[in-house]
């Protein structure tokens, strides 16, 4: 079942909204699949590409697609499991900048994005279907484990598309 307007922020629904089949866990898979090919595609020197001057360049972008899984994941783990203290959110940019992207191969982005995705799958794979409901509050949100494994995928699709509109 798809997350209603009450299991997020309205903020989330561009990329909740991505995603259109009910069945998020296939989605979650065939997502690692398509998105590790193509990944898989881009050299290591057009992995250091910018757009434009201010923006992150592709291996930031990645790292970041990969810190945000993380967190979601982290967030649905801890929401799935009934407790019930508030997390806080966190600044991506604050994340880029720490993080030391740009050092790091892309070869290396790409693998972790696979791993990250591989334990994100694990995961939703055996959750208990009454945790799929079950509500916290992050960055002073509610928000649903459903919503969160929507989030996942939507985020993933979102800069996916931002890559090959604007990077590639």
């Amino acid at each position: 079942m798809r997350p209603t307007e009450t299991e997020a922020a309205p903020y989330y629904f561009r990329y909740i909204d991505l995603v259109s089949s009910e069945n998020i866990v296939s989605v979650l898979e065939t997502q690692l699949r398509e998105t590790f090919e193509f990944l898989s595609s881009i050299s290591e020197e057009k992995s250091r590409h910018r757009y434009a001057p201010e923006k992150w360049s592709i291996r930031q972008l990645l790292n970041h697609v990969n810190d945000s899984e993380r967190i979601f994941l982290f967030r649905a783990h801890w929401f799935a499991r009934g407790f019930q203290d508030a997390l806080p959110g966190y600044d991506q940019d604050f994340c880029v900048a720490a993080s030391g992207a740009e050092d790091i191969p892309w070869t290396s982005h790409v693998e972790e994005f696979r791993s990250i995705r591989l334990s994100t799958l694990a995961f939703f794979r055996n959750l208990p279907e009454e945790a799929w409901s079950r509500k916290g509050t992050a960055n002073d949100n509610a928000i649903t484990v459903r919503a969160l494994a929507y989030i996942l995928a939507g985020h993933v699709k979102h800069h996916i598309n931002v890559l090959q509109e604007r990077y590639l």
